[in-house]
């Protein structure tokens, strides 16, 4: 027993470092290959942009709609709103509000003029979760771009969080990325900027410091995850998925992603583009927060039959996306069970393998399972 968990415990750890230190390499030689830093693209500008100044500035052919979900935003949606519209004078905001009980959208109103749509849903048809809430979003922006006559290919879908800001430029970063008819969708990187204690910080690091890179390195394969903030898609591809393009899963993004991939779309990040998002301050938000990512994850794993029978997808798409999609299973969930066990051991010295023993093992396994 002693030597099977020694090897089921190696094959977890190989695993992870094959997949994840590999793609986080991969990631730190592309920033290599073209010239840039990563501690650079980790200094962008998150502050609110002035429209005047976005006027001046050379612009993309594209339009763009930002998506907001909003519920009791009031604290956070003027700067959000000003600093979106800051970003380029072709882009407009369509703010769902999911009944909110403050001010939320008279601010919103107030600091986005004419070029703010407000969408208010009111309960019991609000507060369904996010998915929803985007897809009656997206219906106003189908509404917005077919009396304005716009051509879908041209027209960039982005989903924003209330308290999220995009760096400098960013629109105009992204925009470029879309002039390859092949890319479907972007995603950027995320830089948390409530750095003010070790929870926080250690969430920046998460997710500048490792995932960022990771996307970057799945760039190649074109499989790159979209989020929830910051995420950025061609209007015609999210048409072309022929329903409404969020489902009602706990990852719509992740959800999106796969979609996206199995209609044939290349999922891209941008090395000179980011977006800066408050990181939850407790441990028990936080555990709550991963627990319905990796919940959300596992969910998805279901649909890895639609990946490998994929005609669309390039193997190597394929074979990333399976990857990705196992980590919960594969190594997340085993290296729990064989942390618990590594520890028990570590106290308990190898009885805890016998089958005579008090079946501390079968305790934790039992113990994750209803977990």
């Amino acid at each position: 027993m002693e030597q099977l968990y020694g090897a089921a415990a190696l094959i977890v750890v190989g695993f992870g470092i094959l997949y994840c230190f590999g793609l986080v390499a991969a990631g730190a030689l592309e920033f290599r290959r073209t010239h840039r830093r990563v501690s650079d693209q980790g200094c962008g500008d998150y502050a609110v942009a002035d429209e005047a100044a976005a006027s001046g500035t050379t612009q993309s052919s594209h339009h763009v709609y930002a998506l907001v979900a909003a519920l009791n935003e009031e604290a956070v949606i003027e700067a959000t709103v000003r600093g979106l519209l800051g970003q380029s004078p072709q882009l407009r905001v369509i703010l769902v509000d999911d009944a909110s009980t403050d001010d939320t959208v008279a601010i919103a109103q107030h600091a986005g003029g004419d070029r703010i749509q407000i969408v208010s849903r009111v309960l019991p048809d609000a507060r369904l979760g996010k998915g929803p809430a985007l897809n009656v979003g997206f219906a106003h922006v189908i509404e917005d771009v077919l009396q304005r006559q716009l051509d879908p290919t041209q027209v960039l879908v982005c989903v924003m969080d209330a308290d999220g800001r995009l760096s400098t430029g960013a629109v105009n970063n992204v925009a470029v990325l879309f002039e390859d008819e092949r890319v479907g969708g972007v995603q950027l990187a995320v830089r948390i900027l409530n750095r003010d204690s070790l929870l926080t910080e250690m969430q920046d690091f998460e997710f500048w410091g490792v995932s960022a890179l990771a996307q970057v390195g799945r760039m190649g394969t074109g499989t790159v995850s979209l989020g929830g903030n910051g995420q950025f898609a061609r209007l015609s591809a999210l048409q072309g998925l022929g329903r409404p393009p969020w489902s009602d899963s706990l990852t719509e993004d992740l959800d999106l992603t796969i979609s996206l991939l199995l209609d044939g779309w290349r999922l891209t990040s941008s090395l000179d583009a980011s977006v800066g998002q408050q990181a939850v301050g407790s441990l028990r938000q936080l555990v709550r927060q991963r627990t319905r990512w990796f919940q959300g994850h596992m969910v998805c794993g279901r649909r890895l039959l639609e990946i490998w029978g994929s005609r669309r997808m390039s193997h190597a798409a394929v074979f990333e996306l399976s990857l990705y999609l196992s980590i919960p299973w594969l190594l997340v969930l085993p290296w729990s069970v064989f942390f618990h066990v590594g520890l028990l051991f570590a106290l308990g010295g190898a009885g805890v393998f016998d089958a005579g023993s008090s079946g501390g093992i079968g305790r934790i396994l039992a113990w994750l399972v209803v977990s």
